[in-house]
């Protein structure tokens, strides 16, 4: 952090990360290359190159989406987090040198404009099995071109955080377009079960563990809200699903008497001793609106505790709140007819 901005600054441990980084690019290059000469001798250097940094690159955006939730999931892999943003750069890379050799091989040595024929070559736009998917590459490689360019904090700070992570988030736009990009591509060219098998996988981790840290890390907050209504004097009694729509459940704590109501899905607590003759209010149901004793009829509003005009009685009101599924109540009164928020069932 600073006033101003400044280049970035490499550090040991930046350092570090980059030479490992490096080296592991390198030997996937390198082994690729190798394995492709001994599977497919005939190919070209520029087709070999195609297929190594499109691989590579696409690999490199699998492992940078699995930062995120991995690094919520095992702190040992926040180093990883610190430097995601620099991955990502490296990556858009890899992926244009990809893009370049693309059009230069295959739309740059005929009469038509390279980025024209890129699109006017292949029409069938109707086509699921035969859509011209290097058209989807070419737009995942536009918006991690932005994402790139507006990588350093100068760009946060002037787009606005709203603004910068509404564009760095299209990154899982970029990750689609690239899975039909490759599947589309190793169904039109290769037509290899290997390949389609290997992308599935690749899409199914990436999912997998989203939906994994998303679900954990649901549960931390809801653990942590949980406690933090403990600290504050809240007690949990038990499910919202234990309370019928309309009626009540009676708890009874520190001296209080409580009738907590389930209706319209929101929940409020109010006292369970009606003013008329002290009958149960919560063995009642709520018609109409209202709380309504079982004994005489006597009606209350449960947001309230107040009986519609023209009559006058009124109950003391209880906090209400929703955490873990469960219903917790503080059961310190408000005064006779104070309204309180009810708490609202998702």
């Amino acid at each position: 952090m600073s006033i101003s901005y400044t280049t970035v600054q490499w550090n040991r441990q930046k350092r570090r990360y980059d030479r490992i980084m490096l080296a592991i690019m390198g030997g996937y290059l390198l082994t690729f290359a190798a394995a492709q000469f001994i599977f497919y001798p005939n190919l070209t250097p520029e087709t070999t190159i195609i297929r190594a940094t499109g691989t590579l690159a696409y690999f490199m955006l699998q492992v940078i989406l699995c930062i995120g939730p991995l690094s919520r999931l095992d702190s040992r892999f926040m180093p990883l987090l610190y430097n995601r943003r620099h991955l990502g750069v490296t990556m858009f890379l890899v992926a244009l040198v990809h893009g370049l050799f693309n059009i230069v091989q295959f739309h740059a040595l005929g009469n038509t404009d390279p980025l024209l024929s890129l699109f006017i070559s292949n029409t069938n736009y109707g086509s699921v099995m035969l859509f011209p998917f290097q058209v989807l590459g070419f737009f995942a490689l536009l918006i991690l071109f932005l994402m790139a360019a507006t990588s350093h904090d100068f760009w946060l700070k002037n787009l606005g955080p709203r603004t910068w992570k509404s564009l760095h988030m299209m990154v899982y736009v970029a990750y689609a377009l690239l899975v039909f990009h490759v599947m589309l591509g190793v169904i039109e060219l290769e037509q290899s079960p290997f390949w389609i098998g290997l992308t599935g996988v690749g899409v199914m981790t990436v999912v997998g563990l989203h939906v994994t840290a998303a679900a954990l890390e649901q549960k931390r907050l809801m653990s942590q809200r949980a406690f933090d209504l403990v600290q504050e004097g809240y007690f949990d009694i038990g499910p919202i699903e234990a309370i019928a729509e309309n009626r009540a459940k009676i708890v009874f704590l520190e001296g209080e008497n409580i009738a907590i109501f389930k209706y319209e899905n929101k929940i409020s607590a109010v006292s369970n001793i009606c003013r008329h003759q002290h009958g149960p209010l919560g063995e009642g149901a709520i018609v109409d609106g209202c709380i309504t004793c079982p004994w005489h009829g006597y009606q209350y509003y449960p947001h309230n505790g107040q009986s519609p005009p023209p009559f006058t009685e009124k109950l003391e009101t209880y906090d209400v709140k929703i955490a873990d599924g469960n219903v917790w109540v503080h059961p310190k009164p408000y005064p006779e007819g104070t309204e309180r928020p009810a708490a609202l069932v998702a």
